[in-house]
């Protein structure tokens, strides 16, 4: 939000406020008469009758501000003190002396506890200069949030019509305050709502629409469909130097949901016009990989990684199909070996078991392999064998009648990548 948005906060000008709270001097007995429908406060020395009236009415900020705080040092118990200061609050704001601005307004909460112009101001002024990197931000985002809900509690006390108006501006600072500070204790189903709330009010607000996305994300399981969208959203009014690396991050979160970059451009143009938040594609389960695997190709023609991703992850149908395609057929490749006995090796036969050197097959000899043709351990290795069994997880294929072979064989590849279904949100 921007500085324009609190003055409208603030609800009326300085000259109004002046007028609404303008005092009445003790007047000499008269004849009773009809009662008045509202008393103003009165004050009865008139020389601090004097020294408010020409304080409020002073047409220079300057001169206003200094004739304010005299008034308050010399009178500090006066009726109009919540006036006095409530109209001081407001010149400072105006002036952009943000510091004054919130001296006076915690004066003013001391003072009057449900000053919810005060209370606008701290909460927003809390959030903001946290977000900004103030060292003292922890204390910050506490103290906002306690303003926020202090906020938040006694909007449904006021009757002032100007500041009604304005309920719903000032629920979404309050909101933004506690929504903020929630994120950053990563008390996500606080975070959430509170920053919906104020997102929904501000859509263009970078400050509370990034921080709305990084909440619904950070949630376990996350909520990507929300959490994906708004971090469009996120991009699309992000300041020019933050663009690319927002936009950077919201892809790669649709592509950890979706499996690939097929309709996040659509998405991204979507968020970019603010249209209508566009519902997303998960991401294949392992077994609807495996499926398509063997739809796309014959168990003949997979590679190992194929196999072993088929079954340890397919339908007990589509497992069944590999296997009785390749069980007891001689297999030649090559792989990593991890161990050895002379009648038995462990063998990684898939890049990605070779990176993290793990075994994924048990090559059984009939005879035992003499000493001069044993291999070192993490040494390649060509040999042939034929599946006779497999455990799914851990993956491991037991391979009978293993032969050591000169001839190197095709290499081997990467298992194919796995994109685990999100939980339901």
């Amino acid at each position: 939000m921007k500085k324009i948005l609190l003055t409208v906060v603030l609800g009326i000008t300085v000259g109004a406020v002046a007028q609404s709270t303008q005092p009445t001097q003790a007047q000499p007995a008269a004849p009773p008469a009809a009662a008045p429908q509202a008393a103003a406060p009165v004050i009865k020395d008139p020389a601090e009758y004097n020294a408010y009236v020409a304080a409020v009415q002073a047409t220079d900020p300057n001169a206003k501000i200094s004739g304010l705080e005299a008034f308050l040092n010399q009178y500090p118990n006066s009726v109009m003190k919540n006036q006095a200061l409530e109209i001081l609050m407001q010149t400072y704001q105006q002036a952009g002396n943000a510091k004054k601005t919130m001296d006076t307004a915690a004066k003013l909460v001391a003072t009057d506890s449900c000053n919810v112009r005060a209370l606008a101001l701290l909460s927003y002024f809390d959030r903001v200069m946290a977000q900004g990197g103030d060292p003292n931000a922890k204390q910050l985002l506490a103290d906002g949030k306690k303003y926020g809900q202090q906020g938040l509690d006694c909007l449904p006390k006021v009757t002032d019509p100007d500041l009604a108006k304005n309920k719903s501006q000032m629920e979404g600072i309050f909101s933004a305050a506690i929504g903020i500070s929630c994120l950053q204790n990563k008390d996500y189903a606080c975070a959430v709502p509170a920053l919906r709330k104020t997102v929904d009010a501000n859509p263009a607000d970078f400050s509370v629409v990034y921080p709305l996305a990084l909440a619904y994300l950070g949630q376990t399981p996350p909520d990507y469909q929300n959490g994906i969208w708004f971090a469009a959203r996120a991009a699309a009014v992000a300041p020019p130097a933050a663009q690319p690396q927002i936009e950077k991050y919201a892809r790669s979160q649709y592509v950890k949901f979706h499996g690939g970059e097929d309709g996040w451009p659509e998405l991204l143009a979507a968020a970019k016009a603010n249209g209508p938040q566009v519902a997303m594609k998960p991401a294949p389960s392992p077994a609807e990989q495996a499926h398509n695997m063997i739809t796309a190709t014959s168990p003949d023609k997979m590679d190992f990684a194929t196999w072993e991703f088929v079954l340890s992850n397919g339908s007990p149908e589509d497992q069944a199909t590999v296997w009785n395609a390749i069980k007891g057929k001689a297999v030649q490749m090559n792989g990593v070996v991890i161990s050895t006995t002379p009648t038995e090796f462990m063998i990684a036969g898939s890049s990605d078991d070779i990176d993290a050197k793990k075994p994924d097959i048990t090559l059984k000899f009939e005879d035992k392999v003499p000493a001069r043709l044993m291999p070192k351990e993490g040494a390649s290795l060509d040999f042939q064998g034929e599946p006779a069994s497999y455990t799914s997880n851990p993956f491991i294929m037991v391979m009978e009648k293993g032969q050591l072979l000169r001839a190197k064989a095709a290499p081997t590849t990467k298992k194919p990548p796995v994109h685990h279904k999100p939980a339901a949100q």
